[in-house]
C-alpha cells in the first residue's frame, strides 16, 4: 500500500511540476505579446502626433488667411482694394 501511495504522490508531483512548467510558459508568451502590443501602440501614437503636428501647421496657415480676409472684408471705408 505504501508503495501505490509513494507511487501517487510521484505522479501527482512530477503532474503538478508540469503544470508549473506549461503555466510559466504561457505567462512568458503573455508577457511577450503584452510588450509587442505596447510598442505598436506606442509606433501609432508617434504617427498621431506627426499627423497632428502638420495638421496644425495647416490650420495655422488657413487661420492666418481667414484672419486677413476678416480684415479686408470688415472695410468701414467702403473702399476694398
Amino acid at each position: 500500500m505504501r508503495a501505490v501511495a509513494v507511487v501517487a504522490g510521484g505522479l501527482l508531483l512530477l503532474g503538478g511540476t508540469v503544470l508549473i512548467a506549461v503555466a510559466d510558459q504561457q505567462r512568458v508568451e503573455a508577457l511577450d505579446e503584452a510588450k509587442a502590443a505596447v510598442v505598436e501602440a506606442e509606433e501609432r501614437l508617434d504617427a498621431a502626433r506627426d499627423a497632428n503636428l502638420r495638421l496644425a501647421e495647416k490650420l495655422t496657415a488657413l487661420r492666418t488667411v481667414i484672419a486677413d480676409q476678416e480684415t479686408l472684408l470688415s472695410d468701414t471705408t467702403g473702399l476694398l482694394p
